[in-house]
């Protein structure tokens, strides 16, 4: 594979690998009905996996807008950190803090007894798992922060001559979150697969662009004309 090429695919993964791992990685996230009946070691798995791909996730949104300045560009921006940082906060408390209680209580052979403190945490209506009205505050924001964000950013690729397929994937699937109310199936892997999906074709285009106005300067510069006394004759740019 030549250097262009590499880099190419590189710049590339760098936006589609961490939506992607966390789709997949949702893909196997439990759907919680009973607390005392979960797979509490693959609950915890998914858990600690998802702490760094939520921002990372959201990085790679942002970096598709990195070259742009408009005020979309900052409102994409903004919204990707403010899904960071309360998605992760979320998920910490609702996942990884529920997660250990619920260990602990399934070890301490009478798990009742802790169900009270488990279920403060878990309907908490800021930090909760479910909250008492399925929207806890902390996910609430974080979600309608990255649809936001991925609407906002999907308008400046959009100005910036993007095809309109990409730009609507990305805005679309950001969605899934709030349609669904879990980022657990369908709602989890819909979102970030369909936004790595969408990230790699805008990435895609973008290098594509690259490419042909390179050739197309290039062209142009071999094609300079010295005009001397005499025959014309062709040079080389410098």
């Amino acid at each position: 594979m030549s250097v262009p090429a590499s880099r190419a695919w590189y710049a590339i993964a760098a936006v589609v690998a961490a939506p992607l791992v966390l789709a997949i990685v949702e893909i196997f996230h439990p759907h919680p009905h009973d607390l005392f009946d979960l797979d509490v070691n693959r609950w915890m798995l998914v858990h600690y996996a998802q702490i760094p791909l939520f921002p990372l996730a959201a990085l790679s949104t942002a970096l598709l807008v990195r070259d742009r300045t408009d005020w979309a560009a900052w409102l994409c921006r903004a919204g990707m950190f403010v899904f960071a940082i309360a998605f992760t906060v979320f998920d910490t408390a609702a996942g990884l803090v529920v997660g250990l209680l619920v260990k602990g209580a399934l070890a301490s052979g009478n798990p009742e007894s802790w169900r009270d403190m488990i279920d403060a945490l878990w309907f908490d209506p800021v930090l909760g798992g479910r909250g008492f009205t399925d929207a806890p505050w902390m996910g609430l924001i974080g979600r309608l922060a990255l649809s936001f964000g991925a609407v906002a950013g999907a308008v400046s690729l959009k100005r910036a001559g993007h095809g309109w397929l990409p730009v609507l994937l990305l805005a679309i699937a950001s969605f899934g979150l709030n349609v669904f109310k879990s980022h657990s199936w369908p709602g989890g892997p819909l979102t970030f697969g369909g936004m790595a999906i969408a990230a790699g074709w805008i990435r895609w285009e973008s290098l594509r662009r690259q490419t042909r106005t390179v050739a197309l300067l290039e062209e142009g510069a071999g094609s300079a004309v010295e005009v001397v006394p005499g025959p014309v004759r062709r040079v080389e740019a410098r």
